[in-house]
């Protein structure tokens, strides 16, 4: 069903596509990390899914906010109902393009320019990207990691904990995609 899903999210954002060029992960791993002067504040995921065309670069990411893990589940709480308001925005998607042409039907590691539009919080945001693709007999990995003003997205910080939590926030993300027609 999933891949279902990520094959559609494909047609729309780039219209008529072939199944072969497609390639999806279900469990796509994002992280961030928030260093404040008073602490820092880090959590994860696996819960997110991705596509990829091969063809036409298309790229597709969406992840639950609320499958955020963290250390501390007061921090998972204010996360969810303070910070990102998960009930009312439950996820966050990027709809992007690969830029530079790299050639993902051939073996080798492509540092690459990812742009796209995110949408975290309700807000959409343009961001251009570098990351990393490595394809190697037909399997396709890649990984970035940027960083994310919060401001940007419209996420309020209380004056009272503003030294707990930074402004620029680094996410990381990576994905290892499987063909969707196998």
């Amino acid at each position: 069903m999933k891949n279902l899903i990520l094959l559609l999210s494909l047609v729309i954002i780039t219209g008529a596509v072939s199944a072969q060029d497609v390639f999806s992960c279900k469990n796509t791993r994002f992280s961030f990390f928030s260093s404040a002067p008073l602490e820092d504040i880090e959590a994860k995921t696996d819960k997110g899914v991705s596509a990829i065309n091969v063809k036409t670069g298309a790229i597709y990411f969406k992840v639950p906010i609320t499958a955020f893990q963290f250390k501390k589940k007061l921090m998972q709480e204010h996360f969810n109902q303070n910070y990102l308001e998960s009930d009312k925005y439950p996820f966050a998607e990027f709809k992007g393009k690969v830029l530079d042409g790299a050639d993902l039907s051939r073996n080798g590691t492509y540092e690459v320019i990812v742009e796209g539009t995110l949408n975290l919080h309700g807000v959409d945001k343009n961001y251009r990207e570098k990351g990393t693709i490595t394809v190697k007999d037909g399997n396709i990995t890649a990984g970035s990691t940027f960083n994310i003003s919060i401001r940007d997205h419209r996420i309020d910080v209380p004056s009272l904990v503003v030294k707990n939590v930074a402004e620029v926030v680094a996410v990381t993300v990576n994905a290892v995609y499987t063909a969707v027609n196998r």
